[in-house]
C-alpha cells in the first residue's frame, strides 16, 4: 500500500485519517470520512480503486472537482474517466468503449446522471468494487444542503450489491454524521472524523454598515498578498463587486452560475494559474479547488450557514501558511438570506395541489417533476422532495424514471451500423433507426409510441439504443424525463396528508433560519471564534486557539438588523397595479410577495414575468412584511 502511495500519488506517507479509511475499504468494509476542506479525502478512494480489482464509481455533484481530478489522475498513469454535460460526442463516444473494454479504474458521475436509465442498466454489468459518495451530507434531511437525490443513492447501492461505499464530507454535524452511517450501514467504528481547527487561519469577524462594506474591502485585500476569494450571496453582487474592485486597480473577475459555462471555466483557469489575483464569487466556486495558496478568503456577505462559512474558509493557506479569514457582517444581509428561506415553503394550497395531482392517478404512472412544478408552482427541488417523502411514508414505490425522447446523431451510415449482425439483430436496429423522425442531423425517437410499431419492449429499444452508442454508432440525448411509480397505499384524507407534509416543510424553514441565527451568534461571540466553529461539529477544544480575534483581544459586537423602512406611496400604487393585472402566476398572495421580493417561482418564470418592472420592487424589505401588505389587496 505505502508502496503504491509513493509510486502513483508521489506521497511517501499518509495525512491523518487517510489510513484507517483506506484499510476499512481494503478489508471490504463501508466507510465515513469527515475530513475538513483540504484534509484529503480524494485519497481515500483513489488509492483502493488502484489496488482493488474492479471500478470505482465516483459520485459527486461538482464537474469541476470531476475534471480536475481526472485531469490529474490521467497524469500519474491512472486510468480515470468522467461522464459530464460538457463531454462532446467523441468525448463520450471514449468513455463509453473504455467501460464496455474494462480499462477504467475510476468513473466520476453527478448524481443525476444516475436518473439515466440507459446508465443504470449499464452499471449493473460493470464490475465496480466501491462507490465514493462526495458530499454525502446532502442526504440529510437536517444538513444545510439537502438534496432528495442523495436518499436515493443508498437503496442503488444496495440494489447493484455494491461491496463497500465511502461516503465522504467537509460539513458533518454529529446529527448529520449518524444519519449518513444510518443511511449507508457504516459502522460508528469506521467514522473517521479530523479536527477541524487549522492553526494557520487567523478568523476575523468586523461588523459593518452597507456603505462602508466596499471600502472595507479595499482596505483588507490591499492589506494581504496573494490570491484572495471574496465571497457573495447573488450573482448581480458578484459582478458589481468584481466590477469596482477592478475600477480600483486590482486584478478581478466575477464567478457565478449565471455565467456562460466558457466564461466560467476561463475565470477560473486564470485564477487557478495565478493570472487572476481576486475571483468575486458565489457559492458556485471553489467546491473542488485545490489551490494551496489562497492568502484570503473573505465574505461580503453573510453565510447562510456555519456549514457554509467552514467549507468557505477552509479554502484557505492550505499550504499550511498563515491565510486570513474576515467575515463582513453586515445586518443588511438578514433580509436577502431570510427572503431566499422563506421563497422555498410551498403554501398549504400548492402542497395540497401537488399531492392530488399525484396520488389520484393511481396503480402504476409516471409523472414529469418539471410540469408539476410549473403548474403547481412550486420549486422543483421542493417536488422532488415530496415525492421522496412519499417514498419513505411508503405510499408510493419507484419503479425507474426514463427519458421520454431520445435523439440520436448517426456516426456511421445505417449499411455500417447493420454490417456483420445476424439477420433478426440487423432488421430490428434497421426498423428502429428507420422508426426515427429525422431532423436536421438527428433522429428523434419516443420509445413509448414504438413499442406497438416494433412489436418489442420499451427495455429493449432503450437498451438497443444505449448499445448503438457504446459501439460508437451514434450519439444519444434525451429529454423529458419521467419518474415512474407504484401506489403501494392510499394515504387516507389528504388534507391530513397535506398538513403532515407542510408541518415538515416549516420545520425545515425554522431549521434553516435557525442556521442563519448561528452565523449571527459567530459575529457576535466573545469567546474563541475557532473553538465555536469547531463545537458546532462536535469537536471540544481543550483550550482557546490563540489565532482569532477574540483570543487577541479585539471585542465582539453584536450585528444588528437596520429598521426596515416603510413602502413609499408610489410602491404602493405599483403593486395594486400589478395585483390588478391579474397575472395567472401571481395569484395569490404569495406568490405576489415572492415576486415582489425579487424571488423567481416555476410559474412566473415560465410566464416571463421577471422582465416586469415591478419584479424585485421590494426586495429589501422583509418578506413577512411584503406577504401582509399583498394580504391586503
Amino acid at each position: 500500500m505505502l508502496q503504491i502511495l509513493h509510486e502513483r500519488f508521489g506521497h511517501k506517507g499518509f495525512r491523518d485519517g487517510q489510513e484507517p479509511v483506506i484499510r476499512a475499504l481494503l478489508e471490504g468494509r463501508s466507510a465515513l470520512a469527515v475530513f475538513p476542506t483540504g484534509g484529503g479525502k480524494s485519497l481515500c478512494y483513489q488509492l483502493p480503486a488502484v489496488l482493488l480489482d474492479g471500478l470505482t464509481l465516483v459520485i459527486s455533484p461538482l464537474i469541476a472537482l470531476m475534471k480536475d481530478q481526472v485531469d490529474a489522475l490521467t497524469a500519474k498513469g491512472i486510468a480515470a474517466a468522467r461522464l459530464d454535460s460538457t463531454l462532446d460526442v467523441d468525448e463520450l463516444a471514449h468513455v463509453y468503449a473504455r467501460l464496455e473494454a474494462g480499462s477504467l479504474k475510476l468513473l466520476y458521475v453527478a448524481p443525476e446522471r444516475l436518473a439515466n436509465e440507459n446508465f443504470r442498466l449499464r452499471l449493473k454489468a460493470l464490475p465496480i468494487q466501491l462507490v465514493a459518495i462526495d458530499e454525502a451530507h446532502c442526504i440529510s434531511e437536517w444538513g444545510h444542503n439537502f438534496r432528495p437525490e442523495y436518499l436515493k443513492l443508498a437503496k442503488l447501492c444496495r440494489t447493484l450489491k455494491i461491496p463497500r461505499v465511502l461516503a465522504l464530507t467537509a460539513t458533518a454535524t454529529p446529527r448529520v454524521a449518524q444519519e449518513i452511517r444510518r443511511h449507508f450501514r457504516i459502522a460508528a467504528a469506521d467514522h473517521v472524523q479530523l479536527s477541524f481547527h487549522r492553526s494557520n487561519l487567523d478568523l476575523r469577524v468586523t461588523p459593518c454598515a452597507a456603505a462602508e462594506r466596499k471600502a472595507l474591502l479595499l482596505d483588507r485585500i490591499r492589506a494581504l498578498e496573494g490570491p484572495v476569494v471574496v465571497y457573495v450571496t447573488r450573482q448581480e453582487t458578484a459582478e458589481e463587486v468584481a466590477t469596482w474592485l477592478a475600477r480600483n486597480g486590482l486584478s478581478t473577475q466575477a464567478y457565478h452560475a449565471g455565467l456562460a459555462d466558457d466564461f466560467r471555466a476561463e475565470a477560473q483557469r486564470a485564477f487557478m494559474a495565478g493570472e487572476t489575483r481576486i475571483m468575486v464569487a458565489t457559492i458556485a466556486f471553489g467546491m473542488g479547488i485545490d489551490k494551496a495558496d489562497i492568502r484570503g478568503v473573505i465574505h461580503y456577505n453573510l453565510p447562510k450557514s456555519l456549514e457554509n462559512h467552514t467549507q468557505e474558509i477552509g479554502r484557505a493557506g492550505r499550504d499550511g501558511k498563515p491565510a486570513v479569514c474576515e467575515l463582513l457582517a453586515c445586518g443588511d444581509d438578514l433580509t436577502v438570506l431570510e427572503n431566499f428561506i422563506y421563497a422555498d415553503t410551498p403554501t398549504r394550497g400548492a402542497l395540497g395541489n401537488l399531492l392530488d395531482r399525484v396520488l389520484r392517478l393511481g396503480g402504476t404512472f409516471d409523472v414529469s417533476a418539471y410540469d408539476l412544478s410549473v403548474t403547481c408552482d412550486i420549486r422543483p427541488t421542493v417536488v422532488a422532495t415530496v415525492l421522496t417523502y412519499l417514498e419513505i411514508d411508503r405510499i408510493i414505490e419507484a419503479t425507474g424514471s426514463y427519458y421520454a425522447g431520445y435523439r440520436a446523431k448517426l456516426l456511421r451510415t445505417v449499411d455500417q451500423i447493420g454490417a456483420g449482425r445476424k439477420p433478426a439483430e440487423r432488421r430490428f436496429l434497421l426498423g428502429l433507426l428507420e422508426s426515427g423522425k429525422r431532423g436536421r442531423g438527428w433522429l428523434a425517437f419516443e420509445p413509448a409510441a414504438l413499442v406497438a410499431d416494433l412489436g418489442v419492449t420499451r427495455q429493449k429499444i432503450v437498451t438497443a439504443l444505449g448499445e448503438l452508442q457504446a459501439a460508437g454508432d451514434l450519439v444519444l440525448e434525451h429529454s423529458g424525463l419521467r419518474l415512474g411509480y407504484r401506489m403501494l397505499n392510499m394515504p387516507g384524507d389528504l388534507r391530513d396528508l397535506t398538513d403532515k407534509m407542510f408541518t415538515v416543510f416549516e420545520r425545515r424553514e425554522r431549521a434553516d433560519l435557525q442556521r442563519l441565527r448561528q452565523v449571527l451568534a459567530l459575529a457576535g461571540h466573545r469567546g474563541c471564534l475557532t473553538a465555536y466553529l469547531t463545537a458546532h461539529f462536535g469537536e471540544t477544544l481543550t483550550e482557546p486557539c490563540g489565532h482569532c480575534e477574540r483570543c487577541r483581544g479585539v471585542p465582539a459586537h453584536a450585528v444588528k438588523r437596520p429598521p426596515a423602512r416603510r413602502p413609499a406611496d408610489d410602491e404602493w400604487q405599483a403593486l395594486r397595479a400589478l395585483a390588478d393585472e391579474r397575472h395567472a402566476a401571481l395569484a395569490t398572495p404569495r406568490q405576489l410577495a415572492r415576486f415582489l421580493c425579487g424571488l423567481t417561482s416555476p410559474a412566473s418564470t415560465r410566464a416571463r414575468l421577471t422582465r416586469h418592472a415591478a419584479f424585485g420592487l421590494l426586495a429589501d424589505l422583509p418578506f413577512a412584511d411584503v406577504f401582509a401588505m399583498t394580504q391586503t389587496l
